[in-house]
């Protein structure tokens, strides 16, 4: 049997490449190797990965075609929006069809690099089709781990407005914040601000009366209240969970009020703000009570929906 090259043994290769490799064209098309594009083929025994999935499409694709959107995202390891399609865009009026992936058409291609388009135009379109809050959670979580360049951005939606995504994003703005640490942490914040209750300093030091600083996720100073975000990794991460002992019983032996919010607690949205709220009131807060009206309900809408209602008003 025929001893095949590491180049066609490990991950997708064009026809043209594993011809100049060796491999004859008889073998190619033979049952040793699968076609995943036009032009493009994988060993049998080779698993593909998402990656693998992504370069076959890039190799079936022009040169100048650039990911964007949710897959330029998840390049960065984020795991936004569904995997596939893929989502790559090109210049011009090219007409091309690949299974598992979504061809964008612009006139003028956004700042880009070898890898894809750049994070700011990736962002701008994941914006047209995105709910506010999921918007929210993923600017200010690439912003806090400077992926993110506000001052970029701001020159991409003045100087392209007509982008999809650019209304979306400009509305967007002003609600980006770079100090949540996570995208978690960022949608609770969001929780908090638009339903009108005290608003809290974020991942600020504090200083406990016996001398200990934390810097708690949100800390409301007037009632002496932290709010702890526990994910999943707050208990697979071993150090994270070690870490978290020492920082609860931290509060507890200083007598610090701290409200622990779950990942699981975060999928009812008024049922984690009412939590806070009452943890809130017990310490004193006499402000207003949470309002699930109004900015409210914008938060779990398409920006879509939402930028379109604002022009028409």
């Amino acid at each position: 049997m025929l001893r095949l090259p590491d180049l066609v043994l490990h991950g997708p290769v064009t026809r043209s490449a594993a011809l100049d490799a060796g491999v004859p064209a008889r073998v190619l098309e033979g049952t040793r190797f699968h076609r995943i594009h036009q032009g493009v083929y994988v060993h049998r025994d080779h698993e593909m990965s998402w990656a693998d999935h992504v370069q076959a499409a890039q190799l079936a694709l022009p040169d100048g075609a650039r990911t964007t959107g949710t897959t330029r995202l998840r390049q960065l390891g984020l795991g936004v929006g569904a995997p596939f399609p893929l989502h790559f865009v090109v210049e011009g009026d090219l007409h091309l069809v690949l299974d598992g992936v979504f061809l964008h058409r612009t006139v003028k291609m956004p700042p880009h690099d070898e890898s894809g388009v750049s994070i700011e135009a990736a962002f701008v379109a994941f914006c047209a089709e995105a709910r506010l809050i999921d918007a929210i959670g993923l600017g200010c979580f690439l912003l806090n781990k400077h992926h993110l360049d506000g001052t970029l951005l701001e020159r991409l939606l003045d100087a392209e407005p007509w982008r999809a995504g650019a209304r979306e994003a400009s509305y967007v703005g002003p609600f980006l914040d770079d100090r949540p640490r996570s995208i978690p942490e960022a949608e609770l914040l969001a929780y908090v601000t638009f339903s009108g209750i005290a608003m809290p300093d974020v991942n600020q030091e504090v200083e406990l009366p016996d001398g200990t600083v934390l810097t708690p996720d949100l800390w409301f100073a007037a009632q002496q209240l932290a709010v702890e975000y526990e994910g999943g990794h707050h208990q697979d991460d071993r150090p994270q969970y070690l870490a978290d002992i020492d920082r609860y019983a931290a509060y507890r032996r200083t007598s610090t009020a701290y409200e622990q919010v779950t990942k699981e607690l975060m999928r009812a949205p008024r049922a984690t703000v009412r939590r806070i709220h009452a943890a809130l009131v017990a310490r004193g807060y006499d402000g207003p009570p949470p309002d699930f009206d109004g900015l409210w309900l914008d938060l779990f809408r398409p920006l879509s929906e939402i930028v379109r209602r604002v022009r028409i008003a």
